[in-house]
């Protein structure tokens, strides 16, 4: 899981549960509510785990399909607006798209109101305890009920691999997904990941030589600086693994691919969103 916690990550003024249920009765209704969303059906659903059900929401093109599957791990706020718009525009790109609320365990998304401030230790506090539930163990189960939530959806193509992506903490829980279906699992991506290598015997690291995808590690700059020697560590795993990877330090902060952050960098996000693109095309085959 991502123990770097950044001041500033994210300050997403979108985030309320006036605004998120305006979209929710919106996206309940299959309607469009974003510019990238012309041609996107959207909708609230819930995935059923070990553990409960997850509330999520799923794209897909309107249209005829079938498309490959993505699933989508949020940053350490989950599920809200601003990712909610990135799945439609992915959508919008040809693919089926779930975006999970992973602290389902203990609220419904959004699971902050108002605008969230990483310096505010109360802030901080009231998302710790949500965290904490999050064990391996439970991600790796939650992964596996999502992968097999889009295969269960008519709208996925079977036949094609999946993509799976994630921001900050959400990094560490792509490699995850992709080490429990690795017959499954095409692609990877993370974006200003958490920690991928650590010393400790649970690394994410450790679970590549396990996967079978092709990467793309796109990592921030001052992340690069704290973790200097991850991305030579990452390149010589997939190398040894012959996995096919792209890893890469881009010139914004952490939180630079998210609308709201502080420090989206909107030149930055694009050539990752553009190198997203071109990996899903090449490797969801």
């Amino acid at each position: 899981m991502c123990d770097d916690i950044h001041e500033g990550l994210i300050h997403d003024p979108t985030v309320s549960r006036r605004t998120f249920g305006l979209l929710s009765a919106a996206a309940a209704g299959g309607l469009a509510t974003s510019a990238y969303a012309a041609d996107v059906v959207e909708k609230d659903v819930e995935v059923k785990t070990a553990d409960g059900a997850a509330d999520a929401a799923l794209f897909y093109p309107a249209g005829k399909g079938p498309w490959p599957g993505v699933l989508i791990w949020c940053d350490f706020l989950s599920l809200r607006p601003v990712f909610r718009e990135m799945g439609r525009r992915l959508a919008g790109e040809g693919y089926v798209v779930l975006v999970p609320n992973f602290y389902y365990r203990s609220r419904k998304a959004p699971v902050f109101d108002g605008a969230f401030d990483f310096a505010n230790q109360e802030h901080r506090a009231k998302i710790t305890p949500m965290r904490a539930l999050l064990t391996n163990e439970k991600i790796e189960a939650d992964a596996a009920a999502y992968i097999d939530f889009l295969d269960a959806q008519p709208q996925t193509n079977k036949t094609k691999k999946v993509g799976v992506q994630g921001y900050c903490m959400g990094g560490p829980l792509t490699v995850r997904t992709a080490g429990v279906r690795p017959a499954r699992v095409g692609a990877a991506a993370t974006f200003h990941s958490g920690a991928l290598v650590t010393t400790e015997a649970a690394s994410p690291h450790l679970v590549i030589p396990k996967t079978k995808a092709a990467y793309l590690i796109a990592t921030a700059q001052n992340d690069d600086k704290q973790r200097p020697t991850e991305k030579d560590e990452l390149k010589k795993l997939f190398a040894d693994n012959k996995l096919k990877a792209t890893v890469d330090v881009y010139a914004a902060d952490h939180g630079w691919c998210v609308k709201g952050s502080p420090v989206y960098n909107e030149a930055e996000a694009e050539r990752a969103w553009g190198e997203l693109l071109k990996l899903y095309k090449a490797n969801l085959a």
